[in-house]
């Protein structure tokens, strides 16, 4: 998957599209390594780290937007 510096680069709604779809992926790797047996077992922990990576990258982009809006007194 993609390096953190590659996610970075990325805009809020491609991120939010990717993390869609590696949570699809996810779950299908799930349900698979239930029914059958997965030809690779890494991609699972591969998929959960990509999530993490997409979603820590979203809260601070959210965290960075608060810290600006916000009005010194």
């Amino acid at each position: 998957m993609a390096k953190a510096k590659e996610l970075r680069e990325q805009t809020d709604q491609q991120l939010a599209l990717l993390l869609s779809e590696t949570q699809t992926n996810l779950f299908r790797l799930r349900v698979q390594s239930e029914a059958e047996r997965l030809e690779s077992p890494s991609e699972i922990v591969r998929s959960k780290r990509d999530i993490a990576r997409i979603k820590t990258i979203l809260r601070l982009r959210e965290l960075n937007q608060q810290s600006s809006s916000r009005t010194p007194l």
